[in-house]
């Protein structure tokens, strides 16, 4: 029931305890989607597929996660965001022990659009409880938190994936993975708080009105571009990277080339760094700079010095989460402030990252096969100079808030 409370403030228990639950979901939910992507080569040779072939393991896994979110963000604004988180972060982590366990390539491909399914759940809602369960003062902070969860996640289920690889071969990598994703579950279902200010969406005309009034904000229109060709252009890098630094001439094994996600980090904190810049300048001037950030760290790894590869990726790094952070709550923020259903805009945004997460990274394995580096950083760099005219569409349209 939505009284007059404002929300979570900062320094509140609530607060605490809803950041803490959401930032645990996204390591959750990104150790368990990414923790294959340091295993590709790996995969590759257990299975005796092609480098094109073992993308598989990251692009059926994010285009069954895009489909989720078409399902489960109107769903939430349904039945609410909480039970739906829940569910989903139990559902993952069980078939995150079962993929650990698949028999053969076809049954670990199958088990992993299931699972990419159930994690649909985190993105369809996490934005969307946060926007409406924290004071607007507070919420960006939150989201930029949230975001760099994700960053952590993504760099501990690649970081143990690469090193448990070496110990057991990649099912005691993926079941080091399964055992993270079962851990903060748990933690995710005590700390949660209830909703308090959801407002159910109930009738089924009224969401798809909605649903089709997403589609004509010229703003929100930008941003699921930007949102496309950003995770199309990072995970390309990322997906070939492991190829590349395992190949000649660096030749490094798995825990050595599983070391450059740690430039993850620069993601976990150029996230909420990159959102209290924007509410201090404006989303406007912030997202176009982070991907003009993102564009310099491709062209960095073009040189065959092995320092220079990794200060790109770091640099590529900080500035596609800087990016991604920014324009994930101005979706929610042009949603609200618009008349449109949060849930349904942060689900359409969602739906699209995971868009470009899975046909990029799915090019970048034919890029790499056919061109080498060269055709990896063309497909990457093309796709975010393209991300980077659509932030310059962005800053020509009618703003509904003062910054």
């Amino acid at each position: 029931m939505v009284d007059d409370w404002p929300g979570h403030q900062v320094g509140d228990p609530g607060f605490r305890r809803a950041a803490t639950a959401v930032f645990l979901a996204g390591i959750a939910v990104f150790a368990t989607l990414y923790a294959p992507q340091a295993l590709l080569p790996e995969l590759t040779r257990a299975f005796g597929v092609s480098p094109a072939s073992s993308t598989l393991a990251i692009s059926v896994s994010t285009g069954a996660l895009a489909v989720g979110l078409l399902v489960l963000g109107p769903v939430s604004d349904r039945r609410g965001r909480t039970g739906i988180l829940h569910a989903s972060l139990a559902a993952a982590a069980v078939l995150a022990v079962l993929i650990a366990l698949a028999p053969a390539w076809w049954v670990l491909l199958v088990l992993r659009g299931l699972q990419g399914f159930a994690l649909a759940g985190l993105p369809a809602v996490a934005v969307a409880y946060l926007r409406e369960e924290l004071h607007p003062a507070t919420s960006s902070r939150a989201i930029g938190l949230y975001v760099s969860g994700t960053a952590i996640g993504g760099l501990s289920g690649r970081l143990i994936a690469a090193f448990l690889t070496e110990l057991g071969g990649w099912r005691t990598a993926l079941g080091g993975a399964a055992a993270l994703a079962v851990g903060c579950a748990i933690a995710v279902r005590v700390l949660l708080p209830a909703s308090r200010r959801f407002v159910p969406v109930r009738r089924q005309g009224r969401l798809v009105r909605q649903l089709a009034r997403a589609f004509t904000d010229p703003a929100l229109l930008a941003l699921y571009g930007v949102a496309a060709l950003l995770m199309g252009g990072f995970v390309a890098v990322y997906n070939a990277g492991t190829f590349r630094l395992e190949a000649d001439p660096y030749a490094l094994p798995p825990s050595l080339a599983g070391l450059v996600f740690l430039a993850y980090l620069l993601g976990s904190a150029s996230s909420p760094t990159a959102g209290a810049l924007a509410e201090r300048f404006g989303r406007r001037l912030v997202v176009p700079v982070a991907v003009a950030v993102m564009a310099a760290g491709i062209a960095l790894t073009l040189p065959s010095a092995l320092w220079c590869v990794v200060l790109g990726l770091c640099v590529l790094t900080a500035g596609f989460f800087a990016a991604h952070g920014v324009a994930s709550g101005w979706v929610a923020a042009r949603a609200q402030l618009g008349g449109r259903a949060v849930g349904q805009a942060a689900s359409l945004y969602s739906f699209w990252y995971y868009v470009g997460s899975s046909v990029g990274g799915t090019l970048a394995g034919r890029a790499w096969q056919d061109a080498g580096w060269s055709g990896v950083v063309l497909l990457a760099g093309g796709s975010t100079l393209g991300a980077l005219l659509l932030t310059l569409v962005l800053g020509r349209t009618r703003s509904l808030e003062r910054r």
